[in-house]
């Protein structure tokens, strides 16, 4: 279950989180290096810096700052133990569910710069609880006053400004306690991992490769996708028409010919994307 917290705007703020994490590593290796040799063992340096206390507040830090430092720790959660250390990969594995959701009134801020004030007189209804968290933004239901039901992606503050230092400083703090292996060269990853989150973090973007996969997808009646509303979408805010869905799962519950069409048709998809 998700809880409130701020998201840190500033880079200086995410900085200092990042500080207080190395501190917080560096005692807890510490505190545990003490222990052990009071029973008589010989401590290692990366069972101590990789104790379940440390792991536990990487992750935990990484989820409460959200954005790239957030998006970093997922994707190092998908290693699967040739790169990292597996009880780390294990751990960060929960930065995959949902996020911190920001409060009210950070959510607020980001629709009255996007919107501008007032904006709730076009709404019959805005739930400002989200129905998802993730790593850039969450997701809000609301309902227009022409009857429209809507999925509306509200990013975190801050969120694009910090991208850049965000990947540097978390590659910087897992080369500091040697989680990344010395013989391989990220730069070129990280570069890209930077490329990659500034083209997610433009929603703007995001409304026009929705559209164009839909204009292709137009006809088929096997699948379904949202609708844009253009006017209600900026670079921090995606505002689309509301859709009802299932977890895949879901087809283990159905007979084998539905799981057979259901997998026909998502292969075909891929291969079209691909081809």
């Amino acid at each position: 279950m998700t809880t409130e917290r701020a998201v840190p705007e500033s880079r200086l703020s995410r900085m200092t989180m990042i500080g207080r994490l190395v501190g917080g590593i560096a005692g807890g290796a510490v505190t545990e290096g003490a222990r052990q040799l009071a029973r008589g063992e010989r401590p290692s340096l990366g069972g101590l810096l990789l104790g379940p206390g440390n792991v536990e507040k990487l992750a935990e830090r990484l989820s409460e700052m959200r954005g790239a430092a957030m998006k970093v720790g997922q994707l190092l959660s998908m290693d699967s133990g040739h790169l990292l250390p597996r009880q780390l990969s294990l751990v960060l594995a929960k930065l995959r569910e949902d996020a911190h959701r920001m409060p009210l009134g950070q959510v607020a801020q980001v629709l009255n710069t996007a919107w501008g004030k007032g904006w709730e007189t076009g709404f019959r209804r805005f739930s400002f609880t989200p129905l998802a968290a993730a790593s850039i933004g969450q997701v809000h239901e609301a309902l227009l006053k022409d009857g429209r039901r809507l999925a509306v992606k509200v990013q975190y503050p801050g969120i694009r400004r910090s991208i850049d230092s965000d990947v540097d400083n978390v590659a910087a703090l897992l080369r500091l306690f040697s989680l990344l292996p010395n013989e391989i060269d990220f730069r070129p990853l990280l570069e890209e991992a930077k490329r990659q989150l500034h083209i997610e973090a433009d929603y703007t973007l995001e409304a026009e490769a929705l559209t164009a996969y839909s204009r292709r997808l137009q006809g088929d009646a096997r699948f379904a996708t949202p609708e844009v509303v253009e006017s209600l979408t900026t670079s921090a805010v995606l505002a689309m028409s509301y859709m009802e869905g299932h977890p895949i799962e879901h087809l283990n519950d159905l007979g084998g010919q539905e799981r057979n069409r259901v997998a026909a048709a998502l292969l075909e998809l891929a291969m079209r994307e691909v081809l």
